[in-house]
């Protein structure tokens, strides 16, 4: 069974997703990232995603809802197809979030209400303490934050390219084998690791360390054979 963990690398009891979730999750904070928003946007967007869909980019929902955040093209968030799509809608609940004054210094329900309009206000802040976990893996401030233990890929093989094309669309920027700071070099791995069931990965290397499809963890990269920068995010 597919699953990935997150929390510190000292954690006894990480908390565990699928890697679906992981991958959205992921898209959230790539697309922050390329916002320049702050990490607490991150923690804001995933306890959103958690409540209104256990981070599922679902079709259907209540009324016309759909997507991850479960928005509703009759009340203009977009059209049934831009909102199916994770980076669209990461993207358009950030637009709402931003044009909240003080929303970087609010409760994480109280932004998410904010935007969501919610017949259930407060439901968000049950999510606050895990979505804080996963956007502190996701956006990179804890090294090796998140693990993924594959039963098997996803799909077809995608294209060579396909993996550096997904994160600058979501990134807005290339950010595969140049050099990085620590943090957004961390992001970027876990970021790979979060999408390595769909792009077929094999291992993610940063910092001194790797992590592989064979294991499933983070552990200390090897000193011989061919090396790569500690400051770039290599993937096989």
């Amino acid at each position: 069974m597919s699953r990935c963990n997150f929390g510190s690398m000292t954690d006894s009891s990480p908390y565990a997703i699928t890697p679906e979730q992981a991958q959205n999750a992921a898209i959230i904070a790539a697309v922050a990232f390329r916002m320049g928003l702050a990490d607490h946007a991150v923690t804001v967007a995933l306890a959103t995603s958690m409540q209104e869909t256990d981070l599922r980019n679902l079709p259907y929902g209540d009324l016309d809802s759909i997507g991850l955040f479960q928005q509703r093209p009759s009340q203009g968030w977009g059209d049934r197809a831009q909102i199916l799509d994770p980076e669209y809608a990461a993207s358009v609940f950030f637009e709402h979030l931003v044009q909240t004054t003080g929303w970087q210094a609010m409760p994480v329900t109280e932004a998410a209400q904010l935007v969501q309009h919610s017949a259930s206000p407060n439901a968000y802040a049950a999510w606050e303490t895990e979505a804080r976990s996963l956007a502190r893996a996701l956006t990179g401030e804890v090294p090796a934050g998140l693990s993924c233990t594959l039963a098997g890929f996803s799909g077809s093989v995608p294209p060579a390219n396909a993996l550096t094309q997904a994160l600058t669309t979501e990134a807005g920027t290339q950010l595969l084998g140049v050099p990085l700071s620590t943090k957004t070099g961390w992001q970027v791995a876990n970021w790979a690791v979060a999408h390595a069931s769909s792009y077929h990965l094999n291992s993610v290397t940063f910092g001194g360390m790797v992590w592989t499809v064979t294991s499933g963890t983070w552990s200390p990269a090897a000193s011989s054979g061919a090396q790569t920068s500690p400051s770039t995010v290599a993937v096989t």
